[in-house]
């Protein structure tokens, strides 16, 4: 079952992902958590936006790849919305360039590891990051992607 995708563009002049992409990398990442078909709302932004966001809801003053912001529905009220993604198409594009990987790679991780946030896993604590690392590297790599930590220390 596919995710069912909003995309919202709010940024401009720089070189995106297609809507088909990113339904790509969402039905891999909920596909590979065992969550298929969930709603998510991918909105793409500036890095004016995404610095404005970091500041306001985690109190970091510059902008950021991805924020996640997972929606929880009140009691009752069946939906299967997971909540919304803030990917900054500048920080993405200059972090694919810093560390010498394919752009499309990039955003397919970004998009990956937002939507596994909302799904509830972390980085916060070692063992949370190295098991949030293992799923984005077994989901990357069902897509020809190469293991994105690969060369960090």
């Amino acid at each position: 079952m596919s995710a069912l995708l909003d995309l919202q563009v709010a940024c401009e002049g720089m070189q995106l992902p297609t809507a088909d992409h990113f339904q790509l990398w969402l039905d891999a990442a909920l596909d590979g958590a065992g969550h298929p078909g969930a709603e998510i709302t991918i909105r793409l932004v500036s890095s004016e936006e995404s610095q404005q966001l970091n500041q306001q809801y985690r109190d970091r003053p510059k902008p950021t790849n991805v924020l996640s912001f997972p929606f929880e529905a009140p009691a009752g009220i069946p939906i299967n919305l997971l909540g919304d993604l803030v990917i900054c198409a500048e920080v993405v594009e200059q972090e694919a360039r810093a560390q010498n990987k394919p752009l499309l790679h990039h955003w397919a991780h970004m998009t990956i590891h937002g939507a596994l946030h909302l799904l509830g896993y972390d980085h916060i604590d070692d063992e949370d990051a190295r098991q949030m690392e293992e799923m984005e590297i077994a989901i990357l790599a069902k897509l020809a992607i190469d293991d994105p930590y690969q060369d960090q220390e």
